[in-house]
């Protein structure tokens, strides 16, 4: 009978333990939520993720509150949140670079496909060479030919090794026959600082940080490294156009929770993150920082986990042959 009492006390609360989770995943979210920023205030992830920020707030009828956490080409902070608990209350904005190249790169502690839950792809962008005022070079091919005459003396800005800026970076030395030192920073925004004071050389940047300072004038834009002309900035030409065929580089950024989190909690934060992506405000700002927003079949959690291991495959034979290392 003592057995039996307390098997059934032990179904009756696991029961209600059921119970309270179940309500928990159903009054979700009842607090602030947080998003991690593994990089810079004021850098394009930074960006993107302030301007998702406010929409998915009205959709979730919660804050979401940005906490930048930077290091190690963003692995800190993804760090973070792959040892946080899965309970929809923090959140990583992560990129190619997170999510993709620091597991070519870096001794990990996560692993980035078993560690977090897919939410959504959120926007892709092609990237930017991007160089001081002051460079004597007016396009690209005068850049390329200025960096072979001054070999080594050259500095480009990046977010460290393995961060998208330095992998892209990496291919372009190897793509023209270049080479120029790396300077590292904690996020594209310091560096973009440097760049504007004439401190570094160049960057191959995201347009969320170069747009503004080129089209201010602040700075030299050469191409980008998409197949096509990015509809805000059409006076920008491609690398192919400007004589690097080929070099295509897409950098992407996309919303996970800590693994474990409850597929009803997933649906929500999907829901809200495809609602703000349907917001006319929400593009006009993207569009505006150069972002592309994936087609609403693309903006599943099962579509980003399947385009991220996509990735993965493409990308880390790339690194490894290439030699790339954490410093």
């Amino acid at each position: 009978m003592r057995t039996r009492r307390m098997f059934l006390a032990s179904f009756a609360f696991a029961a209600a333990f059921g119970n309270v989770a179940i309500a928990a995943e159903q009054v979700y979210p009842s607090r602030p939520i947080t998003m991690i920023v593994p990089f810079a205030a004021g850098g394009p992830t930074d960006t993107i993720a302030r301007t998702l920020a406010e929409p998915m707030r009205v959709s979730l009828g919660q804050p979401v509150i940005l906490e930048n956490v930077t290091g190690a080409a963003g692995g800190i902070g993804t760090g973070r949140v792959a040892r946080a608990a899965g309970d929809g209350y923090t959140l990583v904005i992560g990129v190619w670079g997170t999510h993709v190249l620091n597991g070519a790169i870096y001794p990990l502690s996560y692993d980035l496909l078993k560690d977090f839950e897919p939410i959504s792809l959120v926007a892709s962008n092609p990237m930017m060479i991007v160089a001081r005022k002051a460079m004597p070079a007016n396009n690209l091919m005068e850049l390329i030919a200025w960096l072979k005459a001054n070999p080594d003396k050259a500095s480009a800005g990046t977010t460290g090794t393995g961060g998208a800026s330095h992998v892209a970076a990496i291919l372009f030395q190897k793509e023209t026959s270049t080479r120029f030192q790396f300077v590292p920073y904690r996020g594209l925004a310091p560096a973009m600082q440097d760049l504007v004071a004439g401190q570094i050389d160049m960057i191959i940047d995201n347009p969320a940080t170069s747009l503004p300072q080129a089209r201010a004038g602040t700075i030299k834009a050469y191409a980008t490294t998409a197949k096509a002309r990015l509809a805000a900035a059409p006076d920008i030409p491609t690398a192919d156009e400007a004589g690097l065929p080929g070099f295509i580089v897409s950098q992407w950024t996309a919303l996970w929770a800590p693994k474990g989190t409850p597929k009803a909690i997933i649906a929500k934060l999907n829901e809200a993150v495809v609602e703000s992506l349907a917001d006319k405000n929400v593009l006009a700002r993207l569009a505006d920082l150069g972002q592309s927003i994936p087609p609403r079949d693309q903006q599943t959690p099962e579509s980003l986990g399947a385009f991220q291991r996509a990735e993965i495959e493409k990308w880390w034979p790339i690194i490894k042959a290439a030699n790339i290392k954490a410093e």
